[in-house]
């Protein structure tokens, strides 16, 4: 078994073949796409691989379609979730389910979102995974005017997570 806790995050780009992720942050690889069969803009499906560092997290936006998250490697990390005006929630990211770690979070549809490490924590090893699929036209990324929308107790959650 591969002690994967040694290699550093350039290394897990390289080996998977990650590229930035422009706007959102990160880094990615589309792994499948279903395209979809009425000729629209929106496959069926998508997945992909997705890393995130200290330097560069899932900035804060949403989606028109559920999104269903998936933690394979490395260190945990804490998603925010919300809905305006004052739903919010806060999940860890991770292998350690025996204290409450997710391996997995469904993201529902149009949710604000954004994922960042866990302090201390060097690179996490994420996938995700949407039917429909992903496509530009159903991006959202925040902006300061965004959180408006959002009691303060929300807000103060999420002005971390602007990008």
């Amino acid at each position: 078994m591969v002690d994967t806790s040694a290699l550093s995050a350039n290394e897990v780009i390289d080996l998977l073949g990650l590229s930035p992720l422009a706007g959102e942050g990160g880094f990615f690889r589309e792994t499948w796409k279903m395209p979809g069969i009425d000729s629209g803009p929106d496959p069926h499906g998508t997945a992909i691989l997705y890393l995130i560092t200290p330097d560069s997290w899932s900035a804060l936006h949403r989606l028109k379609y559920d999104e269903v998250f998936h933690f394979y490697l490395g260190d945990p990390c804490r998603m925010v979730l919300a809905h305006e005006p004052d739903r919010f929630e806060s999940v860890v990211l991770g292998q350690d389910i025996s204290a409450g770690q997710r391996v997995q979070q469904v993201v529902p549809a149009r949710w604000w979102q954004g994922t960042q490490l866990a302090r201390g924590g060097r690179w996490a090893l994420l996938g995700t995974t949407m039917a429909p699929g992903f496509h530009p036209d159903i991006f959202e990324l925040a902006s300061p005017g965004a959180l408006e929308a959002f009691t303060p107790d929300v807000r103060q959650h999420l002005d971390a997570y602007l990008p």
